[in-house]
């Protein structure tokens, strides 16, 4: 029960990393907000986790939306001690295809989601005085580039930038900003990403998935249950005195 009393918002957390750190949670003893566009999803994932679960629509690039969300948090919990920045979206092409649509939109909700979702609840935890955790999602692709991946990398390496810089800015508040990179995870995203790597790499179907995956040091792609550890940590009283750290959970797919 290291999170007991805890209030958190994830983003992005209908399904997948995010709902598997929901759960994780919820069994540490918080009361979790899960916050997701669509909020039919939401609202089904926290009537199967439980109780302590409940919905929040979230549009990660509405400040109107970001607001909503926050305040109604507040008004249900008293405030956020955990935030996790989960929203995220995927695309790839060569560098010579892409389009300023792909590259505005992975923008907007991997980098600018997670950066005025972090103000917001930064603001509301200053306000509060009791400090709190901050947890973004970067990846093992904002470690460095990829051919066919320029705009994710891109926005992946902005946010471990970004939580360099808030983890040191927000310190003095005794607010802690760090982030977790993962490497391949599997799940239903993973669909989409080999179709993507089927057409460009002119790959059969379920191939780049295979030779990803027995690529991986340890021997197999990541799960989302890989990741629910150092999501725990960074959101307890033991992570206190990590700032603005990065923390590779990759199989060993990266050495930093």
């Amino acid at each position: 029960m290291r999170l007991e009393g805890k209030s958190a918002l994830i983003t992005g957390a209908a399904r997948g990393i995010g709902r598997a750190f929901a759960e994780a949670y919820v069994r540490e003893g918080a009361t979790v907000a899960i916050g997701d566009i669509n909020i039919e999803a939401a609202q089904k994932t926290a009537a199967e986790i439980g109780p302590q679960a409940y919905a929040v629509k979230l549009d990660v690039t509405e400040q109107a939306s970001i607001d909503a969300a926050l305040k109604a948090i507040e008004e249900r919990a008293g405030g956020i001690d955990i935030l996790v920045n989960n929203a995220a979206l995927f695309d790839m092409a060569p560098i010579v295809e892409i389009t300023r649509a792909s590259y505005e939109k992975l923008f907007a909700v991997n980098f600018s989601g997670t950066l005025f979702t972090l103000q917001a609840v930064a603001r509301s935890m200053i306000a509060r005085g009791k400090g709190g955790k901050i947890i973004n999602m970067a990846s093992q692709a904002g470690r460095r580039g990829e051919a066919l991946v320029a705009i994710y990398c891109a926005t992946k390496a902005a946010v471990i930038s970004l939580t360099q810089s808030a983890g040191l800015d927000l310190i003095k508040h005794r607010i802690n900003v760090n982030a977790i990179a993962p490497g391949v995870v599997d799940g239903e995203h993973w669909e989409g990403v080999d179709a993507l790597f089927a057409k460009y790499e002119h790959r059969p179907k379920g191939e780049k998935k295979r030779l990803v995956g027995e690529a991986v040091p340890y021997g197999r792609m990541g799960t989302a249950a890989d990741l629910t550890g150092m999501a725990v940590f960074l959101a307890s009283a033991e992570s206190d005195y990590v700032v603005a750290q990065t923390y590779n959970v990759d199989g060993g797919n990266w050495m930093s």
